[in-house]
């Protein structure tokens, strides 16, 4: 099916990503402290133990780490300390990981290196998230970003669909959920190529008939402005006993450079009840390429 207006056809699918894995000697001086920019976005689902899974996907340019030779390899690590705080109830719940990349090769300083970290909290409006970043082979040298969250509650009976994320096809390992792997992207850092889209419908009956759209809306000063494009897909629910479907799907060409908000609704066609989600992303272009790496946990704690 095509997406007029962008020619870009979807379909149902699963993918991965792949990353290389190891651990550096890293070595420097504290008069090197320095900021580290990074981009990240937060998405949501809901959680098998009642709660919410919140899921971080970060992204740092390589020409902003210190390389380091091992070898005839290059290595590049930093780590992510991602918290979210409840300052009502004074619980913690957080992820301290290490990313680490070792390549035979130099990376341009403008690839992007991509990860993903999870934390399980239960839903509050009470909550705020932080997101650290440093740069393992410099002491000092790194960023901090926080905000308030409101953490969903994905725990009622009304028709409800998770957040929209987004990744990179045909990679060879990524974030599993549900059975399907996706290569997690930020979304304000999209190359110029297809990307995957993934949601899960929440209390949709198994055998129920329905219907989902994905539409896509340049926002830029653009000769396509304000034009949308859109694709329906429809079948009978294969949701699983709590009534949960995950779907992903594929936008397989290329959009050009610029903003965009795409948006998911589906509707149950026995009572015409409908819910939908939108996330904005950016174009970028990114021609010195992306790599995702998984992260390995350091520490992790949950609860107060």
């Amino acid at each position: 099916m095509v997406l007029r207006g962008f020619a870009s056809i979807l379909c149902v699918l699963a993918v991965t990503a792949g990353a290389w894995l190891g651990r550096p000697a890293a070595t420097a001086t504290a008069a090197e402290a320095a900021p580290l920019p990074f981009f990240y976005d937060l998405y949501t689902f809901r959680d098998d133990g009642g709660g919410t899974a919140v899921v971080a996907a970060i992204a740092v340019q390589a020409g902003d780490l210190r390389r380091v030779r091992l070898g005839a390899l290059n290595g590049y690590r930093f780590d992510v300390r991602f918290t979210l705080t409840d300052t009502v109830r004074r619980e913690v719940f957080r992820s301290i990981d290490s990313v680490y990349v070792s390549l035979p090769y130099e990376l341009p300083g403008e690839h992007l290196l991509h990860t993903y970290v999870e934390v399980e909290a239960p839903p509050s409006a009470t909550t705020a998230q932080q997101v650290v970043v440093t740069d393992a082979s410099r002491p000092g040298v790194g960023q901090l970003y926080q905000s308030p969250l409101e953490v969903p509650d994905y725990s009622g009976d009304g028709l409800m669909l998770s957040d929209v994320a987004f990744g990179l096809p045909d990679a060879d390992e990524g974030w599993e959920r549900r059975g399907h792997t996706l290569a997690l992207l930020p979304t304000s850092q999209f190359p110029e190529s297809a990307f995957d889209v993934y949601y899960e419908i929440y209390n949709l009956p198994a055998g129920t008939l329905y219907e989902t759209e994905v539409a896509i809306q340049a926002l830029d000063g653009s000769d396509d402005e304000g034009a949308i494009a859109r694709a329906v897909f429809r079948g009978e629910a294969a949701s699983q006993l709590d009534g949960s479907l995950s779907e992903l799907r594929r936008v397989e060409s290329a959009l050009p450079r610029g903003r965009y908000r795409l948006t998911v609704t589906v509707r149950d066609e026995f009572t015409q009840r409908t819910a939908s989600q939108s996330r904005l992303i950016q174009v970028r272009g990114w021609g010195g390429g992306m790599t995702l790496v998984r992260a390995l946990p350091r520490a992790g704690v949950s609860g107060s």
